[in-house]
């Protein structure tokens, strides 16, 4: 009896251990995902070998990945939903899809202005939104923040993305909350008048523009310059080392991140996932594989990101990009920013 017991005693302790750490807990959590990166999948795969839990991935546009959740209501199938940007990951909470959620875990790993301030959704990953230049035809000691950017000696130099991407309508929202609409609206005026061309193509292709000499000056997302450097595509890697980069006084930073869906089926294995996502071995891979910037403050940048020099951010309460979306969206209107 005193053998059984022991075991008994032992079988127990192991069984508590795993479920405080999500070993061996089996079942499974659906993610509802627009990032398409392979190192997001090999941290799944991790994920899984921990603690037995299969991932199954739904792919698709940002978007679409929030009117299909929205439509499939109750029935969904989605336990985690991760985007890019700030304005996506309110704009789901506003719609009701998304549900708070708490764990110390979470709260360690993620500070408070990398979070919603009623912790509907965490960061993942971090991306600044910097100048990308042409060092022999931009003298950039004459920038040093991005109302610089609106002197009349950069009039036919600016190439920028149109007006619907979130990532532009972001840094007008941060814009808005910083130094109110009047200033807001003036810069994206500013920002047309100095365009050398119509807004068009994503992010690479304003590094491209300014390495072939259409523009001098990008505004870009940080990440999307490392991933040009390690690319198969010879015109991105030759256009990426053609340029520069310059942080801007109190750059401004947006958030790829997570929420748990309100309806989620598996909604602890969804915090599991989203608390491992947020580790500090999870975080590493996102930097060094990635090109972002982690979310966690006790991980550091890749080496990539090093050498490009540090930065101040903004420094504000990043709930106020999705807040004041509508209002940056209107603004772009009113400036003639197509």
């Amino acid at each position: 009896m005193k053998k059984i017991f022991v075991v008994v005693l032992a079988l127990l302790s192991i069984s508590l251990y795993a479920g405080m750490f999500g070993y061996g807990q089996g079942g499974e959590v659906n993610v509802y995902t627009s990032r398409h990166y392979d190192t997001d999948q090999k941290l799944y795969d991790e994920f899984t070998k921990l603690t037995g839990i299969k991932v199954n991935v739904i792919k698709a546009g940002e978007d679409e990945l929030i009117e299909r959740i929205k439509n499939e209501g109750s029935d969904t199938r989605a336990d985690l939903f991760i985007t890019a940007d700030v304005g996506r990951l309110h704009r789901a909470k506003v719609l009701g899809l998304l549900q708070p959620i708490v764990t110390d875990v979470l709260i360690k790993n993620i500070p408070n202005n990398l979070r919603d301030r009623e912790n509907y959704w965490y960061a993942l990953t971090v991306r600044a939104r910097v100048l990308a230049y042409s060092p022999e035809r931009v003298d950039i000691s004459k920038i040093k923040t991005y109302e610089d950017l609106i002197n009349p000696e950069w009039k036919g130099r600016i190439v920028v993305r149109s007006s619907s991407n979130i990532y532009n309508q972001s840094l007008i929202a941060s814009f808005v909350a910083i130094y109110g609409e009047e200033w807001a609206l003036n810069w994206a005026k500013g920002i047309v008048n100095n365009m050398a061309r119509k807004p068009q193509g994503n992010d690479r292709a304003q590094v491209i523009a300014v390495a072939s000499g259409e523009g001098d000056i990008a505004i870009v997302n940080t990440y999307y310059i490392g991933k040009m450097l390690n690319s198969s595509d010879k015109q991105q890697v030759a256009a990426a080392k053609k340029i520069k980069i310059f942080f801007p006084e109190r750059t401004h930073i947006n958030v790829s991140g997570a929420g748990i869906v309100k309806y989620s089926k598996n909604r602890e294995n969804a915090i599991k996932l989203l608390e491992f996502l947020t580790s500090k071995e999870a975080q590493g891979e996102f930097a060094k594989a990635n090109y972002e910037y982690p979310a966690n403050p006790e991980v550091e940048p890749s080496e990539l990101l090093k050498s490009w020099g540090n930065f101040t951010s903004q420094g504000i309460d990043l709930t106020l990009l999705g807040e004041y979306n509508s209002k940056a969206v209107e603004i772009m209107d009113k400036a003639g920013w197509k």
